[in-house]
């Protein structure tokens, strides 16, 4: 039987998380031997869950001794995975809510197509919706979030089809996709064995697009598979979107990332507009900017 491997890093999260392990108390394990990692990045204030209480998701939390952020998190989990038997990991947000098929389904296209990523539909949870009052009581639960990923190289910004559309089945067919959102996605063990982990430099946003890039350049494919489901609350441990937080990581890291993988042309335009940050933008783009020239990578010493 394939062993499967789910990491989840936990960051301020705990109420979400236990919601997250009760979700998935209630997946099909019957193809699989499901194994559940909890990586608790916030030293401070450790995760009050016992492992004894999720038997049945042979559940492990391992307790980071500093904020790794998700890409230094997430390699802790798949590190662990790896060296535990895994053939499949599946990377998922502590603020999501699963489908009881969307392992199976992920699986089940892996089959399929051999190795890769693989990502599912997602949904915005209820309540969670950009546009709340665009829809009408019934839609929400079905207002998509995410059906694949579409990379402007142009500008160097990375964009979710079907976004907050309500889902009336216009995106039910698999088909490769641009890239992999760090939400949820599985990955197989022979990819990662190819590829490597996620990019540390990056600690948090466009680590998903990196490796998503990385694993095309070797002869992968990126797989939207709508038959697995889940459902996002939407950027709950970096204080929402638009936050200074998510503000500078995803000023530097598109730059970061830009530089390594976009056309020269692009990359002279993304040079000139990171210096009108520098002179006019916000304070954490300005920041965000800086470090990037300063090769200040990583977790940033400028958010506790």
């Amino acid at each position: 039987m394939k062993k499967v491997f789910v990491v989840i890093i936990n960051y301020k999260g705990e109420k979400d998380t236990i919601e997250l392990l009760s979700s998935l108390k209630n997946v099909d394990k019957n193809s699989f031997d499901l194994n559940v990692l909890v990586i608790d990045n916030y030293p401070q204030d450790p995760i009050n869950v016992k492992e004894e209480a999720y038997s049945d998701l042979k559940l492990k939390i391992i307790f980071s001794e500093n904020n790794l952020g998700f890409t230094g998190g997430n390699n802790l989990g798949i590190s662990y995975a790896i060296n535990n038997g895994a053939d499949y990991i599946v990377i998922l947000n502590n603020d999501t809510l699963v489908d009881p098929e969307f392992i199976s389904e992920l699986i089940k296209a892996a089959d399929e197509k051999g190795d890769g990523i693989f990502v599912p539909k997602i949904y915005f949870a209820k309540g969670y919706e950009f546009h709340k009052d665009r829809y009408e009581k019934s839609e929400l639960g079905k207002v998509i979030w995410y059906a694949g990923g579409v990379l402007d190289w142009k500008n160097v910004f990375g964009t979710h089809r079907g976004v907050d559309e309500v889902d009336h089945g216009q995106f039910d067919k698999m088909e490769i996709t641009d890239f992999a959102t760090g939400c949820c996605f599985l990955i197989t063990k022979n990819t990662l064995a190819k590829v490597g982990m996620l990019d540390d430099n990056y600690f948090l946003y466009y680590e998903d697009n990196d490796l998503s890039q990385r694993v095309k350049k070797e002869g992968f494919k990126v797989y939207y598979v709508p038959d697995a489901a889940v459902w996002h609350k939407n950027a709950g441990s970096t204080g929402g979107s638009g936050s200074p937080l998510q503000d500078y990581y995803m000023t530097r890291n598109r730059l970061y990332f830009g530089m390594k993988y976009a056309p020269i042309r692009t990359k002279l335009a993304l040079f000139r507009e990171a210096i009108r940050n520098l002179i006019s933008g916000r304070k954490a783009q300005k920041e965000g900017v800086f470090d990037y020239l300063s090769g200040k990578m990583g977790k940033s010493g400028r958010f506790r």
